[in-house]
């Protein structure tokens, strides 16, 4: 009696250790499950990321860059994923054509479901599609433009820029003419979209009431074959300082035919355009020698960063995963560096990989420090500031690399 009384006894134990554990299970199984969040495009096993990129037509030497961003997710993949989770990069041709840029991101949101856009390339292309995304709630991420519209969090706040803005850009070279070039006559060529009249827009603001000193404007289209026109008439307005706003085949071509008509102003070109592999080579290395830029990530060219760790490290990471990339190419830099931008972004999403998420995390970076970035160049977002990097330092090119002179300018945090 008594044996079966204990065997009573235990099966209730039994039962009620069963049915506590039971409801700890059910209690804790949901609170487990509810620090994972999922939008379309991530799971648990991956983050899908979609971009497009120039990789034919008049901007392609940006091509560059979409492939040095796959390369760099190439290799998070390879070391693990992102708190386990893998990149998976899509990224298309839209030719550097707005229309065609919109119909490629339509697929990526609506057919391939994709978390986020990434680095689409281009301030036309970005602003064909940037209501659509805003409407759509998708991330706009770190576009790869510099136009001022990208820092509008009210307005826009599924788009998000991440290099300096252009009018900060044109200004800090207008006041380095008005402090070194008091008899200045500007001559300004532009490329007739919202990325060129945005450029110019800073550098009149920057000349203020010398915005006079400017004695010549002239704009080309990017389906212009040349500017070679445009040089001879800038040329022949007397100008003796020339301020180039153009993409990288228009800036080489602006470079050379400056100095095969024998014009020699002082010459700024815009920090988009300031590849030795992709602009000043084909220009003529000789002929682009004294022009004047601004930077804000190393020059692999710079001989300062010869036995720099970053460098050192990119370099590696090229030659394993990119090994047709150039090495003497900035924009593989900068695309190296963006990349792993998004990849802190991501890795401090968490489990919770929701689009409202994402931004929330890209738009609360306090002094993030990216090693290829120059020294004391820091990102920095907020809720109300979407301009991730504000300070630029200028650079004269001497006839084999960039030399940097003078201080960071702009806003540096």
């Amino acid at each position: 009696m008594k044996i079966r009384q204990m065997e009573a006894h235990m099966s209730i134990v039994r039962f009620i250790a069963c049915a506590s554990i039971a409801a700890c299970t059910a209690i804790a199984l949901p609170s487990a499950l509810a620090q994972k969040k999922y939008d379309p495009g991530a799971s648990d096993t991956e983050i899908k990321v979609g971009q497009t990129m120039p990789y034919s037509g008049p901007a392609s030497a940006y091509g560059t860059i979409g492939k040095v961003e796959a390369a760099y997710f190439k290799k998070i993949n390879e070391e693990g994923g992102i708190n386990g989770r893998k990149i998976n990069f899509i990224s298309v041709d839209d030719g550097y054509s707005p229309p065609k840029a919109v119909e490629m991101v339509r697929r990526l949101v609506e057919q391939d479901e994709v978390l986020l856009v990434f680095q689409t390339l281009g301030t036309p292309s970005n602003t064909a599609i940037q209501k659509y995304m805003n409407a759509k709630k998708v991330p706009q991420l770190f576009v790869a433009t510099g136009a001022s519209k990208w820092n509008d969090p009210k307005g826009n706040p599924w788009t998000m820029g991440w290099q300096p803005n252009y009018q900060t850009e044109g200004q800090i070279y207008a006041q380095h003419i008005l402090k070194t070039i008091p008899n200045a006559k500007i001559g300004v060529l532009f490329q007739n979209d919202d990325y060129g009249k945005d450029y110019l827009k800073g550098f009149k603001d920057g000349l203020g009431s010398k915005a006079n000193l400017i004695v010549s404007e002239a704009s080309y289209e990017v389906t212009d074959p040349t500017v070679d026109s445009q040089i001879v008439q800038l040329q022949s307005s007397g100008a003796n300082v020339f301020f180039n706003i153009t993409t990288p085949k228009f800036a080489a071509q602006a470079i050379r035919k400056a100095y095969d008509i024998g014009w020699k102003p002082v010459q700024y070109v815009n920090n988009v355009s300031i590849s030795v592999a992709s602009v000043l080579t084909p220009a003529g290395l000789d002929k682009s020698t004294g022009i004047i830029s601004s930077a804000y990530v190393k020059d692999p060219t710079d001989a300062q960063w010869e036995n720099d760790a970053a460098i050192k490290e990119w370099t590696a990471f090229m030659k394993k995963y990119y090994p047709e990339g150039n090495l003497t190419d900035n924009f593989n830099v900068y695309g190296y560096a963006v990349a792993q931008t998004l990849v802190q972004v991501l890795k401090r999403c968490g489990d919770n990989l929701t689009r409202e998420n994402v931004m929330k995390q890209a738009a609360s970076i306090n002094g993030l420090e990216i090693n290829a970035l120059l020294p004391g160049v820091k990102i920095n977002t907020s809720s109300s500031d979407y301009a991730p990097i504000e300070a630029v330092q200028l650079q004269r090119f001497d006839g084999q690399r960039w030399v940097r002179f003078g201080e960071l300018m702009g806003e540096v945090r």
